[in-house]
């Protein structure tokens, strides 16, 4: 498997880690035209994209710890 491949596989992957989401089947001709570096930051924007999405849940969350103690 080249790096590209990969790539474009985390790619896929990270996109099937959303919940409530279709899972995702990329054809990799479809990326196969972009650079390596290219890929590298789409799956940088993924990633900033569920950090995101995971911040307001952990200070939801956070409300609770009260309750531990």
């Amino acid at each position: 498997m080249t790096k590209k491949e990969e790539l474009i596989l985390d790619i896929q992957n990270l996109l099937n880690s959303y919940r409530d989401i279709h899972k995702t089947v990329i054809n990799p001709q479809l990326l196969e035209f972009m650079d390596e570096e290219s890929l590298k930051n789409i799956i940088h924007s993924l990633l900033d994209q569920k950090e995101s999405l995971a911040t307001p849940d952990i200070e939801w969350l956070e409300k609770f710890k009260k309750y531990n103690t």
